[in-house]
This record gives C-alpha cells, structure tokens and sequence, in this order.
C-alpha cells in the first residue's frame, strides 16, 4: 500500500454550520480523518514493493481519504460545469 499522507493537498470548505470540514466529509468524519491522519506511522523503504494489508485503523483512514477525494474530484467538476452551488458535498 502506498503511503498517500503529504501527497495531496487537504481540501477543507466550511460547511452550512460555519465549520471547516474536508470536502465530502461531515464534522464528526473530519475530525477522525485528523486524528487518525496523525497516529498512522510513516512507512519507510521497507514497505517498498511489498504489498502490505492495512490494519484496521488504516483501512479507516483509506475509506475517509476516499469518500473525500472522490467528493472533491466531483466538486471540482461541478466548478468547471458551474454547478457548484448544487453540490450535494458540502454536509
């Protein structure tokens, strides 16, 4: 598994209540993202090449990292259609 963390740039909007939340994630979401972003060890060299199955904690972290890209690919999308204000992401 590649090590995505300071690879892509965090995306964070404020929601309807005023909150800073990543694209695609509720409050509660972002917050475990955050918690868990900064628990997960950096894997080094060793990792290279191997095919390591995450552990559940970066099986969590990967689900959320997903939900959110995909979330901003597709907003970014709705920016480039001029939907943006529709976007149904923003939780």
């Amino acid at each position: 598994m590649s090590d995505l963390r300071g690879h892509s740039p965090r995306r964070y909007v404020v929601d309807v209540s005023g909150r800073r939340v990543l694209v695609g994630l509720t409050l509660e979401e972002t917050s475990e993202f955050e918690g868990l972003d900064t628990s997960l060890p950096v894997r080094g060299g060793e990792a290279q090449g191997a095919e390591l199955v995450p552990s559940a904690v970066e099986g969590r972290w990967l689900e959320l990292y997903d939900k959110h890209d995909k979330a901003w690919i597709q907003w970014k999308a709705d920016l480039r259609a001029g939907q943006a204000g529709n976007s149904p992401f923003f939780n």
